[in-house]
């Protein structure tokens, strides 16, 4: 795990070296307003280990040059805590802190990004989420609801002549609301922080 963690902070150093104009000028009538896009977590669903069954779309609309809302579409499933974080937990994937089941948990993001230059943004990501817990053998044992928000700091840079961008980024993400889990799921949960510090790498389309 640390591995990947240096490969991404190695990503972001280089995106930081591109000598791009990231951002996009207010007085530019030119610029395309709208993006879909989505994230590399897209990649965690070919993992051995709890694949997510993750996906998430993005529709994006610059309301000026440097602000930036979006709207994002999310579903995901998990079978350990989101506490313990995989890029240096090593106690992610040990079956002592497995979940008696999993937890599917699905529904919408609002996103709010502002450019200070050169590329670098600071953004806020809300996402309310509807769970369904699922035991061992799939069958339906309780539902929940939790806000799970996300905050970055990151670079956007553009490519291929602003048809499409990447975004790395770092930030910390966690549930300042959630329902009251089963039995099972809350003693596992309880054990492990309701914030941790997650990499990002969104991209994107512009039109």
């Amino acid at each position: 795990m640390q591995k990947k963690f240096l490969c991404f902070a190695l990503i972001i150093m280089m995106a930081g070296t591109l000598q791009v104009k990231a951002q996009y000028a207010k007085q530019d009538s030119t610029y395309k307003k709208y993006f879909v896009g989505s994230t590399l977590f897209l990649l965690g669903n070919f993992s051995t280990v709890n694949p997510p069954g993750f996906a998430q779309l993005n529709l994006g609309y610059r309301i000026t040059g440097k602000d930036v809302l979006s709207l994002e579409l999310i579903t995901w499933k998990h079978a350990w805590p989101l506490g313990i974080n995989p890029f240096y937990n090593k106690a992610y994937g040990k079956p002592e802190e497995k979940f008696p089941g999993y937890i599917r948990e699905h529904g919408f993001g609002l996103a709010y990004q502002r450019y200070f230059g050169k590329g670098l943004y600071a953004a806020v990501h809300v996402a309310p989420m509807w769970q369904t817990y699922k035991n061992e053998n799939g069958n339906k044992v309780g539902d929940g609801f939790i806000i799970f928000n996300t905050y970055r700091i990151g670079y956007h840079v553009k490519l291929f002549k602003d048809r499409f961008f990447i975004e790395p980024s770092l930030g910390i993400a966690g549930r300042p609301y959630f329902t009251k889990m089963p039995d099972g799921f809350k003693e596992k949960d309880d054990k492990w922080p309701k914030w941790t510090p997650e990499p990002g790498l969104h991209f994107g389309f512009n039109f």
